[in-house]
């Protein structure tokens, strides 16, 4: 498994070189305005599911690209609830956040919902790579998230991202142990690699060689629902 995913990184950056050139990353200032608009107002469906999941990332999370309905967040809410599980996830991804300005918004997420969460899947620092931005700053921000998540007594999955070989093995050995690191800090539970099973297949890609299509979320939403489901452990059956 750890040679196919170190495949799928290298294919992730060569693929997002050569769709998007240089093309700059979304400024966080901005991002944050986005997160205003997406949090604050809660849909009232927030309150009458029995469980409350925050889906906390960046454009893989927030659907970029996809059709309204076919991204991460109600991809998954669908399959929870398929499994007779009364669960909302709501999206809380904003395309082009690092992890410096997912810290940034992350008591503003959660203080504009209706109610404490009882999960937050955290999934950043893959706009950190692709920047290459310095791996001792992602862990750190990852880091004061989960402080901030553990002191709000929130259950967190934590979904990985690995380093495309293309930067370097330097420093590749710094910012792939992140992940693992951190859910071991912590004790919560991790999944690998987020785009596991869909980078290096291009039916499952959108045309810019990056962010997954509706079939590409379906996938990661089949890896990643059972471990959402064994962690809500005790969700209550519709």
């Amino acid at each position: 498994m750890a040679t196919n995913l170190f495949r799928y990184a290298a294919f992730f950056l060569l693929v997002q070189l050569t769709a998007c050139g240089s093309a700059p990353v979304a400024d966080s200032a901005n991002t944050t305005d986005v997160a205003a608009h997406t949090t604050l107002a809660a849909p009232a469906a927030e309150v009458e599911k029995d469980r409350l999941v925050v889906a906390f990332g960046d454009s893989l999370y927030a659907g970029l690209g996809l059709e309204q309905g076919q991204g991460f967040a109600p991809a998954l809410e669908a399959a929870l609830t398929a499994q007779g599980l009364s669960v909302r996830v709501h999206n809380a991804g904003v395309s082009g956040d690092t992890s410096a300005a997912g810290l940034q918004r992350l008591a503003f997420t959660l203080d504009g919902l209706p109610r404490k969460p009882d999960l937050v899947i955290l999934g950043l620092g893959g706009n950190d790579m692709l920047r290459g931005l310095a791996p001792q700053d992602t862990k750190a921000n990852l880091e004061a998230m989960l402080t901030e998540l553990q002191r709000r007594k929130i259950k967190v999955v934590l979904t990985g991202m690995l380093a495309s070989p293309n930067m370097g093995p330097d420093f590749a050995a710094e910012f792939n142990p992140i992940y693992p690191r951190l859910a071991r800090k912590f004790g919560v539970t991790l999944y690998p690699f987020f785009l596991d099973g869909v980078i290096g297949h291009p039916a499952l890609i959108l045309p810019d060689g990056i962010h997954p299509n509706d079939k590409g979320v379906q996938v990661i939403v089949a890896h990643v629902a059972p471990v959402i489901v064994k962690v809500l452990g005790d969700a209550t059956p519709l």
